[in-house]
């Protein structure tokens, strides 16, 4: 596929945006990233730009505020965002809990859920003291459970799923500009 193609739908000369979205530790900051690099796309890591116009860490916003407005600052920020084009959205793993937020992200652009098993998971997270859910329940169950609950409004939301487990950033890019 050429690069043209990742900015464009087949159907519209405006850019395409890519969604994503998936449960922590799935690859949606590498793949952002990778999207950057190879097609010049602006990334937007919601819980980066959110922690950031707060002055505070994910962890501190849930401690002070609690969970709910920080979900209120995420909604906010996907309405923002759909006067961008030619951006990658990687959105924090509970953005499509909302079902206000869905309708939202459809607004953006293209929704792919990234997906991994949870040993992956915590392989890749084990040192990561960043995520308020996972800090004092890094065990397999526990993210079972927790991937588990939030699968079916995951996959409800999504337009393309890609499973990360045992691939290359490469392959998994290659893999969404062939289902894009």
């Amino acid at each position: 596929m050429a690069q043209a193609d990742v900015y464009t739908t087949g159907h519209s000369p405006n850019p395409c945006n890519l969604v994503l979205i998936g449960f922590m530790g799935t690859g949606k900051s590498t793949v952002s990233d990778y999207f950057h690099t190879q097609y010049n796309m602006d990334v937007i890591e919601m819980d980066q730009i959110i922690a950031q116009r707060e002055g505070m860490s994910i962890t501190e916003i849930f401690n002070r505020y609690g969970e709910e407005y920080f979900r209120d600052l995420e909604t906010a920020l996907l309405i923002e965002m759909q006067s961008r084009k030619g951006v990658i959205l990687s959105c924090g793993g509970g953005v499509p809990m909302r079902e206000r937020n869905v309708a939202e992200m459809k607004k953006i652009g293209r929704v792919i859920l990234l997906t991994a098993d949870p040993q992956t998971i915590l392989e890749r997270l084990k040192e990561d003291h960043s995520r308020p859910l996972l800090e004092n329940n890094k065990n397999i169950d526990f993210v079972r459970s927790l991937m588990d609950s939030r699968r079916a409004k995951y996959e409800a939301a999504a337009d393309i799923i890609i499973h990360t487990d045992g691939k290359t950033v490469e392959e998994i890019g290659n893999e969404i500009l062939e289902k894009v």
